[in-house]
């Protein structure tokens, strides 16, 4: 276990997802992070990107790596995996690297990290290496509108897949879906997956 001081890292999140298909291979709970100062033109998640989130928009109650943890514990009965996403999850580096050890320790769930930055720049940081230490697998890089592939969990052809464990095989990200559609308890809708297109 990370222990306590881990357990208590503060960490900013956008939402929070129990259950996906369209995140990574088998149902995955999600966790998009808030806050991204990569801003890469044409994002598909720009309202990841700010600081802080306003009052008014909602979003997940966790703020500590401890309260995600036991979240996702809880349902890891009915899991295949954790995937961190945002916004930009190597921005909170501490509470990545703490959340991803007491999920690998307590539950041998798979983690998959996609980031903006690349593999080179998370190797050349000390705290981004660390916050990718748990993980499985890490999807790497900037992405880029003109390459655009929505595939394979890439939402463009020159991220990387950075493959530390070898759980998850090419065959098996190329099968997630690209969009999937989540009707919640008070018939709120909610759009993830690689697929940027909005609907009205």
């Amino acid at each position: 276990m990370a222990g306590v001081s881990g357990l208590a890292t503060p960490w900013r999140l956008h939402a929070v997802l129990p259950r996906s298909l369209a995140n990574g291979p088998g149902a995955r709970y999600v966790v998009w992070s808030q806050g991204c100062t990569l801003a890469c033109p044409g994002c598909f998640n720009p309202e990841t990107h700010a600081g802080a989130r306003p009052e008014t928009g909602g979003g997940s109650p966790f703020r500590t790596v401890g309260e995600v943890t036991e979240a996702v514990l809880a349902e890891a009965a009915h899991l295949d995996g954790v995937t961190l996403t945002g916004g930009e999850p190597l921005e909170q580096p501490a509470a990545v690297a703490a959340f991803c050890a007491e999920i690998t320790a307590g539950s041998g769930l798979g983690v998959i990290v996609l980031t903006g930055f690349t593999r080179r720049e998370i190797e050349a940081d000390p705290a981004r290496t660390a916050a990718v230490a748990h993980a499985d697998l890490v999807i790497a890089g900037r992405y880029n509108a003109g390459l655009r592939l929505a595939r394979g969990l890439k939402g463009s052809a020159n991220k990387e897949h950075w493959d530390r464990t070898g759980r998850y095989p090419a065959a098996d990200l190329d099968a997630v879906p690209e969009l999937e559609i989540v009707i919640g308890a008070d018939a709120t809708l909610t759009f993830t997956g690689m697929h940027e297109e909005k609907f009205a």
